[in-house]
């Protein structure tokens, strides 16, 4: 008995044992799929409360009219596309514009850049001959000293500035003596006169707006002399410019001195050149350059008493009648100006 008790203890120890290791082994499995099955709920939780999904499905549920496409939308889809393509032609077109407008002002620019250049041409080609006549003259020793120049400059200044004023108290004497030709009923005279006094006010107004002259480039400033005159007790020297300008003078005067001859005989008036506008002021054609007023008016007076005497006798002793204008002949101007050659 004892032997059977013993055996029994040993199988119900050993059949509870294989129990327990097999619960053992069971129980952490069942934890095992409980928490699987606890992840998967979690998991599918929280993709439920991701942002946009369920409201995704809400409005797809709501609204299944706007899922397939609303009418109206497509229309304004439509409609903001048409207007913006035709703002973009509209674009296109407006750069285009610019372009045709750049390209016509270039166009201009350059048109007007030739045309200023042809213009100049002239200008340049006559500078050029200036200067190649100076660079000559300096390799010749006929220029002028630097000092001398200077000299001059300073000389035309001043004659300007004097000659204006002269302008302006002569302008007030001219008519003043106008119209008292007026009330002598000397209308041929009076006519000259009028027009001796338009010629003086075009003289004043280049004098106020005219540009001072280049002294650099003027030939004048730099030219030496080549005639001497003699005027008075004393001689003078000038250069080719200066002599031209007494040139005019004598011309001028002549012209003038004939119309003056002639309105008086016109006008039957005692012959008197003396008492003639034009021979007291002697400036007509005088523009303050290159000589002095004084030497200007006496040659102009010397050639307005040969014209008044042609043209108050009505014939050409002294001068001549050409191309609309009266001028002394050649033989009288050389004599009355007697230049001498200075080489």
């Amino acid at each position: 008995m004892k032997k059977l008790g013993k055996i029994g203890i040993v199988v119900l120890t050993l059949f509870f044992g294989t129990t327990a290791f097999l619960y053992a082994q069971q129980d952490p499995q069942d934890e095992k799929q409980k928490q699987d099955k606890q992840d998967k709920q979690d998991k599918q939780e929280n993709q439920d409360k991701k942002p946009g999904k369920r409201e995704k499905e809400t409005t797809a549920e709501k609204s299944p009219v706007k899922q397939r496409g609303n009418p109206q939308d497509q229309q304004r889809r439509a409609q903001q596309q048409e207007q913006n393509r035709q703002d973009q032609q509209q674009e296109q077109r407006a750069q285009q514009q610019d372009k045709n407008r750049h390209d016509q002002k270039s166009a201009q620019e350059q048109d007007q850049n030739g045309q200023d250049q042809q213009r100049a041409q002239p200008q340049r080609q006559e500078q050029d001959r200036q200067d190649q006549r100076r660079a000559q003259q300096t390799e010749n020793g006929e220029r002028l000293s630097q000092q001398r120049e200077q000299q001059l400059v300073e000389q035309q200044q001043q004659r300007l500035t004097q000659y204006r004023q002269h302008l302006d108290q002569q302008q007030r004497v001219l008519q003043q003596q106008t119209a008292q030709l007026q009330k002598q009923k000397r209308m041929a005279q009076y006519r000259n006169q009028e027009e001796y006094l338009e010629h003086q006010r075009q003289q004043q107004v280049y004098l106020q707006n005219g540009r001072h002259p280049d002294y650099d480039r003027d030939p004048y400033f730099y030219s030496a002399p080549i005639y001497r005159y003699h005027r008075g007790d004393r001689y003078y020297e000038i250069n080719q410019y200066a002599a031209d300008y007494l040139r005019q003078s004598v011309n001028y005067g002549y012209q003038e001195g004939f119309r003056a001859g002639q309105a008086d005989r016109e006008d039957r008036w005692g012959s008197d050149y003396q008492d003639s506008y034009g021979y007291q002021d002697a400036n007509y054609g005088y523009n303050g350059y290159y000589v002095e007023r004084d030497d200007y008016n006496y040659y102009f007076r010397e050639g307005f008493r040969r014209g008044y005497e042609d043209g108050y006798s009505s014939r050409y002793q002294y001068g001549r009648y050409s191309n609309g204008s009266y001028s002394m002949l050649d033989v009288i101007l050389a004599q009355v100006l007697g230049f001498e050659p200075l080489r």
